[in-house]
């Protein structure tokens, strides 16, 4: 009798613990979190954080607010503190909802601040067990504050119009995709330093209202990188210059490159980097760095603004030679920009020196700038040019005789 009343008892004990919803929080309680921007505060030495928190019933996309509510479909509060986490529990201030992290798309750092260092940022967004490591990040010229408060694009949530940018930004080669985890990466790296996504504002929307007028509505655009040495902003990559930045980082397989004609210089052809393949390979010899860079690349004829045939063999090779040397052009750019202007290796040439000649690194790491910006670089760009099968000869206007035939 005793052991059964025991058993029951026991079971008791276990049923109440396992259906308990002890320290539970309902999802109405939270503030979701889908951007947060980081700008210098107005006191000195201070951090300003500002929150895009999305309103989860005026975020479906419809067209008009249900009654009773604001058809706003987020709600931007701002706090400022000695530090991030200071500044993020002065927003609880203001929210009437407990701030949760967990769905966070993107960190946006104002440049002024970048300029005095991030590592205290990425370290405080490492250690936070609710932001996930595939968060972006990214720096911009404009307050960081408007940039994560902007209605942009075509998703409703600004955080996630941010995030889906990216998705597709290996079409436009315009940005880095820079993530929390690669900044880790970066800086347990020896000899690499940080590069970010640089975003800005500008007045591409049109007024649905106007749609004659004059572009008027700010969008969030990717606008290049950021260049770090050593934990702080010196620099950055202009979008047009980007394609080289990810042939290192990414290995870019997709941009547009615009070309003057074969017989025509002063029309121009476009094509579309379609594969491409690019290895760095390091050298060392007689004490002295370099780096041989081979690229072997597929574009496609995608816009003729003059008589071009994909037949004439003469004119590909020529088009095929401009080509390679607007690549090549980018790649060298890129370099010297590391080397000379900013001298920092941000394009992780010292990882790839290292992986190859580990005991030679060894010797060097400690007067790696030096080495580096004084490193040799040999550029090797093939391209072959391709067009749709049913493209092969030119569109041309036809004449008054054709026309009249």
């Amino acid at each position: 009798m005793r052991k059964k009343v025991k058993f029951i008892l026991i079971l008791s004990v276990l049923v109440t613990l396992l259906s308990g919803c002890l320290g539970k929080t309902e999802i109405n309680d939270l503030g979701i979190v889908m951007a947060v921007g980081l700008d210098k505060g107005e006191e000195e030495g201070s951090i300003k954080v500002t929150a895009q928190i999305v309103r989860p019933a005026d975020a479906r996309g419809s067209t008009g607010a249900p009654s009773g509510q604001t058809g706003e479909p987020i709600w931007s509060i701002t706090a400022s503190g000695d530090s991030i986490f200071e500044a993020m529990r002065h927003l609880g201030r203001h929210s009437s909802r407990r701030i949760y992290w967990a769905h966070n798309f993107a960190v946006v750092i104002n440049e002024d601040l970048a300029k005095e260092g991030i590592s205290d940022i990425i370290d405080f967004f490492t250690r936070n067990h609710q932001l996930r490591m595939q968060t972006l990040v990214a720096v911009t010229p404009d307050p960081a504050s408007e940039v994560v408060s902007t209605m942009t694009g075509i998703e409703v949530i600004p955080g996630q119009a941010i995030n889906d940018l990216f998705l597709f930004n290996s079409l436009t080669a315009a940005a880095p995709q820079s993530e929390i985890i690669d900044l880790q990466k970066t800086y347990l790296n020896e000899s690499s330093q940080p590069v970010l996504a640089r975003l800005s504002l500008n007045t591409h929307g049109i007024s649905n209202k106007e749609p004659t007028s004059e572009p008027t509505i700010k969008q969030i655009e990717l606008a290049g990188a950021g260049v770090f040495k050593n934990d702080k902003l010196v620099g950055t990559v202009k979008p047009e210059d980007t394609i080289g930045l990810l042939f290192f980082l990414e290995n870019a397989k997709s941009a547009a490159v615009v070309t003057p004609c074969p017989d025509n210089p002063e029309q121009s052809m476009s094509v579309e980097l379609k594969t491409a393949n690019f290895q760095v390979t390091p050298t060392y010899n007689n004490n002295q760095v370099g780096f041989d860079t081979k690229l072997k690349a597929v574009v496609q004829l995608v816009e003729a603004g003059c008589p071009f045939s994909i037949s004439d063999e003469k004119q590909v090779k020529q088009i095929e030679k401009q080509i390679e040397e607007n690549l090549k052009g980018k790649i060298e750019k890129i370099v010297e920009l590391a080397q000379k202007e900013y001298k920092s290796d941000f394009l992780e040439l010292g990882e790839t020196f290292k992986n190859r000649y580990p005991g030679e690194w060894k010797k060097i790491v400690a007067n790696w700038e030096d080495e580096f910006t004084q490193a040799t670089l040999n550029s090797k760009v093939e391209v072959k040019l391709t067009s749709a099968a049913l493209l092969y000869l030119p569109t041309k206007p036809r004449n008054e005789e054709e026309v009249h035939r």
